[in-house]
């Protein structure tokens, strides 16, 4: 399953910039970042259940907005995806050294 997670969490108090770090490395854990605050992640149904429940449980629903997509058709497929400026995308399917 293709996945596309977007968040923004309230930074305004020490407890925000703790909140949003430690979003982020809950999505680093399933997937590349690819912006500031969006990931693309490849998971199967277990791992979107655990990444579902380990974001809930970093975020206060009153304060901080999460969203995942998801996404039917490979976002890797030719066309899917336009990427312009800068693209550190990582191919998970090719060869792991160059």
């Amino acid at each position: 399953m293709n996945l596309l997670v977007t968040y923004d969490v309230s930074t305004l108090t020490k407890a925000g910039r703790r909140r949003l770090r430690r979003v982020a490395t809950v999505c680093k854990d399933f997937g590349q970042r690819v912006q500031c605050s969006v990931f693309e992640c490849v998971l199967g149904e277990t791992d979107l259940v655990r990444l579902r429940n380990r974001l809930l449980d970093e975020i206060d629903t009153k304060e901080d907005s999460l969203r995942l997509y998801h996404l039917h058709a490979s976002f890797r497929d030719e066309g899917m995806v336009e990427r312009f400026g800068r693209d550190t995308a990582i191919d998970f399917e090719g060869p792991l050294i160059a």
